[in-house]
């Protein structure tokens, strides 16, 4: 069996981390300066169904990484 590397185990948390703050609407995230330009381009909800798109995006990342060449 192949041993996962760090950077899809990093890329596997930011997607989890992403999808869970889009999905359970966190606050302290989108009030962060960083996410304060989507909200404002896109609104509230706008704003979550991009970064529940990303997750799924950053998902599809990691498994692009963790398959052998």
């Amino acid at each position: 069996m192949e041993e996962i590397g760090l950077n899809v185990i990093i890329l596997i948390g930011v997607g989890l981390y992403t999808l869970l703050a889009s999905a359970m609407n966190w606050n302290f995230f989108f009030e962060s300066r960083k996410a304060a330009f989507f909200v404002r381009v896109f609104g509230r909800n706008g704003a979550r169904i991009f970064y529940g798109a990303l997750s799924f995006l950053i998902f599809f990342l990691a498994y692009k990484v963790a398959l052998p060449a």
